[in-house]
Protein backbone atom coordinates (compact mmCIF):
# COMPACT_ATOMS: atom_id res chain seq x y z
CA UNK A 1 0.00 0.00 0.00
CA UNK A 2 1.44 3.36 -0.94
CA UNK A 3 1.78 6.24 1.48
CA UNK A 4 -0.63 9.09 1.04
CA UNK A 5 0.76 12.62 1.27
CA UNK A 6 -0.18 14.72 4.28
CA UNK A 7 -2.37 16.91 2.09
CA UNK A 8 -4.65 13.99 1.24
CA UNK A 9 -5.10 13.08 4.89
CA UNK A 10 -6.01 16.68 5.72
CA UNK A 11 -8.57 16.70 2.92
CA UNK A 12 -10.03 13.42 4.15
CA UNK A 13 -10.25 14.84 7.69
CA UNK A 14 -12.03 17.96 6.38
CA UNK A 15 -14.44 15.81 4.36
CA UNK A 16 -15.30 13.70 7.44
CA UNK A 17 -16.28 16.91 9.26
CA UNK A 18 -18.57 18.00 6.42
CA UNK A 19 -22.24 16.99 6.49
CA UNK A 20 -22.90 13.60 4.90
CA UNK A 21 -25.08 15.02 2.12
CA UNK A 22 -22.20 17.28 0.89
CA UNK A 23 -19.36 14.78 1.01
CA UNK A 24 -19.97 13.34 -2.46
CA UNK A 25 -19.84 16.54 -4.45
CA UNK A 26 -17.02 17.97 -2.27
CA UNK A 27 -14.93 14.87 -2.98
CA UNK A 28 -15.60 15.22 -6.74
CA UNK A 29 -14.87 18.99 -6.66
CA UNK A 30 -11.53 18.57 -4.83
CA UNK A 31 -10.46 15.69 -7.08
CA UNK A 32 -11.34 17.46 -10.36
CA UNK A 33 -8.18 18.73 -12.10
CA UNK A 34 -9.57 19.61 -15.55
CA UNK A 35 -9.41 23.43 -15.24
CA UNK A 36 -6.09 23.71 -13.42
CA UNK A 37 -4.09 24.70 -16.51
CA UNK A 38 -6.58 27.41 -17.45
CA UNK A 39 -6.56 28.87 -13.95
CA UNK A 40 -2.77 28.79 -13.74
CA UNK A 41 -2.48 30.49 -17.13
CA UNK A 42 -4.98 33.14 -16.09
CA UNK A 43 -2.83 33.92 -13.06
CA UNK A 44 0.40 34.31 -15.03
CA UNK A 45 -0.96 35.68 -18.33
CA UNK A 46 -0.84 39.39 -17.45
CA UNK A 47 2.73 39.41 -16.08
CA UNK A 48 3.87 37.15 -18.94
CA UNK A 49 2.42 39.40 -21.67
CA UNK A 50 3.64 42.58 -19.95
CA UNK A 51 7.19 41.20 -19.86
CA UNK A 52 6.95 39.98 -23.43
CA UNK A 53 5.68 43.30 -24.79
CA UNK A 54 8.17 45.19 -22.63
CA UNK A 55 11.00 43.13 -24.09
CA UNK A 56 9.73 43.74 -27.61
CA UNK A 57 9.62 47.46 -26.89
CA UNK A 58 13.19 47.50 -25.57
CA UNK A 59 14.31 45.66 -28.70
CA UNK A 60 12.47 48.21 -30.87
CA UNK A 61 14.18 51.10 -29.09
CA UNK A 62 17.58 49.51 -29.72
CA UNK A 63 16.75 48.81 -33.37
CA UNK A 64 15.56 52.40 -33.89
CA UNK A 65 18.65 53.73 -32.11
CA UNK A 66 20.96 51.68 -34.32
CA UNK A 67 19.04 52.66 -37.45
CA UNK A 68 19.22 56.35 -36.51
CA UNK A 69 22.96 56.02 -35.86
CA UNK A 70 23.40 54.50 -39.31
CA UNK A 71 21.34 57.23 -40.99
CA UNK A 72 23.26 60.01 -39.24
CA UNK A 73 26.65 58.49 -40.06
CA UNK A 74 25.75 58.06 -43.74
CA UNK A 75 24.30 61.57 -44.11
CA UNK A 76 27.16 63.12 -42.10
CA UNK A 77 29.62 61.63 -44.57
CA UNK A 78 28.20 64.04 -47.18
CA UNK A 79 28.95 66.94 -44.84
CA UNK A 80 32.44 65.67 -43.99
CA UNK A 81 33.45 65.26 -47.63
CA UNK A 82 31.99 68.63 -48.68
CA UNK A 83 29.43 67.08 -51.02
CA UNK A 84 26.54 68.76 -49.18
CA UNK A 85 28.24 72.17 -49.06
CA UNK A 86 29.01 72.02 -52.81
CA UNK A 87 25.30 71.72 -53.61
CA UNK A 88 24.34 74.60 -51.27
CA UNK A 89 21.91 72.25 -49.51
CA UNK A 90 19.81 73.37 -46.57
CA UNK A 91 18.41 71.63 -43.48
CA UNK A 92 15.47 70.17 -45.44
CA UNK A 93 17.82 68.54 -47.95
CA UNK A 94 19.98 67.17 -45.14
CA UNK A 95 16.89 65.82 -43.37
CA UNK A 96 15.88 64.11 -46.61
CA UNK A 97 19.36 62.55 -46.78
CA UNK A 98 19.07 61.24 -43.21
CA UNK A 99 15.53 59.94 -43.79
CA UNK A 100 16.65 58.16 -46.94
CA UNK A 101 18.93 55.99 -44.82
CA UNK A 102 16.34 55.02 -42.19
CA UNK A 103 14.67 52.20 -44.14
CA UNK A 104 11.22 53.80 -43.64
CA UNK A 105 11.20 52.70 -39.99
CA UNK A 106 10.67 56.19 -38.60
CA UNK A 107 8.25 59.07 -39.09
CA UNK A 108 10.66 61.70 -40.39
CA UNK A 109 8.09 64.43 -40.97
CA UNK A 110 6.98 65.13 -37.40
CA UNK A 111 9.18 63.20 -34.98
CA UNK A 112 12.71 63.72 -36.30
CA UNK A 113 14.68 66.87 -35.43
CA UNK A 114 18.21 67.68 -36.61
CA UNK A 115 20.91 70.00 -35.33
CA UNK A 116 24.04 70.60 -37.42
CA UNK A 117 26.53 73.07 -35.99
CA UNK A 118 30.12 74.16 -36.37
CA UNK A 119 32.31 73.92 -33.24
CA UNK A 120 35.52 75.71 -32.24
CA UNK A 121 37.11 72.49 -30.92
CA UNK A 122 36.15 68.92 -30.04
CA UNK A 123 35.88 69.75 -26.33
CA UNK A 124 33.04 72.16 -27.13
CA UNK A 125 30.82 69.22 -28.08
CA UNK A 126 30.41 68.42 -24.38
CA UNK A 127 29.00 71.86 -23.63
CA UNK A 128 26.16 71.75 -26.13
CA UNK A 129 23.65 70.72 -23.46
CA UNK A 130 20.64 68.51 -23.26
CA UNK A 131 17.91 68.85 -25.86
CA UNK A 132 15.26 68.06 -23.21
CA UNK A 133 13.70 71.04 -21.46
CA UNK A 134 12.46 71.24 -17.89
CA UNK A 135 8.91 70.59 -19.12
CA UNK A 136 9.91 67.17 -20.51
CA UNK A 137 9.71 68.30 -24.13
CA UNK A 138 12.39 68.68 -26.80
CA UNK A 139 13.86 72.20 -26.99
CA UNK A 140 13.81 72.79 -30.74
CA UNK A 141 14.61 76.51 -30.55
CA UNK A 142 18.38 76.05 -30.36
CA UNK A 143 18.68 73.80 -33.40
CA UNK A 144 20.31 75.06 -36.55
CA UNK A 145 22.12 74.10 -39.73
CA UNK A 146 25.75 75.12 -40.21
CA UNK A 147 27.75 72.35 -41.95
CA UNK A 148 30.96 74.42 -41.84
CA UNK A 149 33.64 74.53 -44.48
CA UNK A 150 36.93 72.69 -45.08
CA UNK A 151 38.86 71.55 -41.97
CA UNK A 152 36.20 72.80 -39.54
CA UNK A 153 34.78 70.70 -36.71
CA UNK A 154 31.10 69.86 -37.14
CA UNK A 155 28.63 68.11 -34.87
CA UNK A 156 25.50 66.48 -36.28
CA UNK A 157 22.77 65.51 -33.80
CA UNK A 158 19.53 63.74 -34.61
CA UNK A 159 16.62 63.44 -32.19
CA UNK A 160 13.70 61.07 -32.64
CA UNK A 161 10.65 61.03 -30.35
CA UNK A 162 9.40 57.46 -29.89
CA UNK A 163 6.09 56.77 -28.15
CA UNK A 164 6.37 53.86 -25.74
CA UNK A 165 3.53 51.33 -25.68
CA UNK A 166 3.78 49.25 -22.50
CA UNK A 167 2.86 51.51 -19.57
CA UNK A 168 4.54 49.85 -16.57
CA UNK A 169 7.51 48.02 -18.06
CA UNK A 170 8.63 50.95 -20.26
CA UNK A 171 8.38 53.62 -17.55
CA UNK A 172 12.15 53.54 -16.89
CA UNK A 173 12.76 54.08 -20.62
CA UNK A 174 10.71 57.29 -20.80
CA UNK A 175 12.80 60.46 -20.75
CA UNK A 176 10.13 62.77 -22.25
CA UNK A 177 6.69 63.64 -20.97
CA UNK A 178 3.75 61.57 -22.18
CA UNK A 179 5.53 58.19 -21.89
CA UNK A 180 7.92 58.92 -24.77
CA UNK A 181 11.61 58.17 -25.34
CA UNK A 182 14.01 60.57 -27.04
CA UNK A 183 16.42 58.57 -29.19
CA UNK A 184 19.59 60.56 -29.88
CA UNK A 185 22.38 60.01 -32.37
CA UNK A 186 25.47 62.21 -32.61
CA UNK A 187 28.40 62.41 -35.02
CA UNK A 188 31.28 64.82 -34.37
CA UNK A 189 34.07 65.09 -36.94
CA UNK A 190 36.49 67.40 -38.74
CA UNK A 191 35.57 68.19 -42.32
CA UNK A 192 38.00 67.04 -44.97
CA UNK A 193 40.06 69.64 -46.87
CA UNK A 194 37.69 69.79 -49.83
Amino acid sequence: MRNRPARDTRIEAALRKAPARHRGWLRRFIGDRRGVAAVEFALIALPFFMLTFGLIEIVLVFILSTTLDYGVQEAARRVRTGELQATSANLAAFKTAVCGELFALMDCDTKLSLDVRKLDNFAASGGVGSPIGSDGEVKKGGFGFDPGSANEIVMVRAFYEWELVTPIISAPLANLSGNRRLIVSTATFRNEPF
